[in-house]
């Protein structure tokens, strides 16, 4: 006589899914590096963001966004938009990141980290007792 188990079931089930699971992040993720590795060093172009110029050519973005004088917080407008906002032409904006770019990496020394919020100390923001 064979029992009717259902926690078997549900171990295959689980398996399945955690299967598939695996799987799909596995191709997710071999399809991204080939991605990136055809797309090293793309001619820069206005459809693109700092963090994709960033991704290409292998620099951090921080160092595209002090090239643009741009805070160091992510920024998801294109290049074009960039621009635009900012009163300058899209050649201008493509040198400023070339010329980043070329001093971002070897023989040029690596750029340093990103610079962090000035915040004051706590005794300076209090006010004066009276």
């Amino acid at each position: 006589m064979t029992r009717n188990r259902p926690w078997r079931k549900a171990l295959i089930v689980l398996f399945v899914a955690v299967l598939a699971f695996t799987g799909y992040y596995a191709v997710r993720t071999v399809s991204d590096a080939i991605y990136w590795n055809a797309h090293r060093d793309e001619p820069i172009e206005r459809w693109m963001t700092i963090g994709y110029v960033a991704h290409s050519y292998h620099v951090p973005p921080h160092v595209l966004h002090q090239a643009l004088n741009l805070p160091p917080t992510p920024d998801r407008r294109p290049l074009g938009r960039i621009a635009r906002d900012s009163g300058r032409s899209m050649t201008q904006i493509e040198a400023k990141l070339m010329y980043a770019i070329v001093h971002a990496r070897p023989p040029y020394p690596p750029p340093g980290p990103p610079p962090r919020p000035f915040m004051r100390p706590p005794s300076l923001t209090a006010s004066p007792a009276k």
